[in-house]
């Protein structure tokens, strides 16, 4: 049951916030239509590659159509969990989130059925680490906040949804378009949209990160419980991607790629959350504050000079 209203009492909402700030960004960044994008030029080039070419983007645009049907679905928990906490401001930024997750359901299965005309069953794509990790571990660790809200569940689940299946996996995925395609000047609906999901996934990267450091910070066993969680889902994060690669020569893949440059990046990427993570340990919920909107502001910087160099 309800008692108050947070809007009409003293408290109001905390313009200043993270999650406040990062809704501004999806106000203004976010608000992309899939179904206004250009795919044209895509289904001419689609039929000009070869066999194997077209099975390994077809194989990446699988596990990222699972993939971000998986997130929408399962996300809800969180935001119950959050707004059964009072906080406001996380509960509107996350409404964006979801939003978002959903728009990126639409843009690949779009382009799925518009481009590659793959209307069968895709499932023979998921390979063992995949399935581990989006049909056992995501929906576990969201579905146990229906009965634990507790701060170490809250850690749990933000690690594998934030921090390695966004931070890690679909990082390194749109690396892997970027390389494949972008040099060649192949795909640009396909390049255009996965930009924009790139743009989407940052801010809820920024949000995850936001997130456990609140979470460590409130809990004396969190910083154990995220560090313990980060490297139970290394294994198989890094299983996804060499899996992926088995059926391609790892040294001369398609569109010139490597396995071994994949993995470096998927590691990197590891790295770089826990550095992030690393750097507010033991800092207070204002320092920790600070730190997350200068690296707002960052990232507002670099945004203004892409546009720039595109425009």
């Amino acid at each position: 049951m309800r008692d108050r209203y947070a809007t009409i009492s003293g408290r109001g909402l905390d313009w200043e916030s993270v999650p406040m700030r990062l809704f501004q960004k999806a106000k203004k960044l976010g608000t992309w239509d899939p179904q206004a994008l250009d795919f044209s030029r895509d289904g001419a080039e689609w039929v000009g590659f070869d066999d194997t070419e077209r099975d390994f983007l077809l194989r990446t645009l699988t596990l990222f159509q699972a993939g971000e049907e998986g997130v929408t679905s399962d996300l809800l928990p969180l935001i119950m969990a959050i707004a059964g906490e009072g906080r406001l401001e996380e509960e509107i930024y996350l409404t964006s989130f979801l939003w978002e997750e959903a728009k990126h359901v639409e843009f690949f299965r779009r382009w799925l059925d518009e481009v590659a005309v793959a209307r069968g069953d895709l499932e023979r794509y998921l390979t063992p680490s995949y399935k581990q990790l989006f049909l056992v571990d995501l929906p576990t660790s969201l579905n146990a906040l229906k009965t634990d809200q507790s701060v170490e569940a809250q850690i749990r689940a933000s690690v594998t949804y934030n921090m390695v299946i966004e931070g890690v996996l679909a990082e390194t995925g749109y690396h892997g378009f970027r390389q494949s395609l972008e040099a060649n000047g192949k795909l640009p609906g396909l390049l255009d949209g996965i930009r924009l999901l790139a743009r989407d996934e940052s801010r809820h990267i920024r949000y995850g990160v936001f997130l456990l450091d609140r979470l460590i910070n409130a809990s004396p066993d969190g910083w154990e419980v995220m560090n313990q969680r980060m490297n139970e889902l290394l294994r198989p994060a890094l299983g996804v991607v060499s899996e992926f690669w088995e059926n391609y020569d790892d040294d001369h893949g398609p569109f010139g790629q490597r396995m071994e440059t994949y993995l470096d990046y998927a590691s990197t990427q590891f790295d770089k959350r826990m550095k992030v993570l690393e750097r507010d340990r033991g800092k207070s919920i204002d320092e920790i504050v600070k730190a997350q909107i200068v690296d707002l502001s960052e990232d507002e910087m670099t945004t203004q000079l892409v546009h720039a160099e595109t425009a």
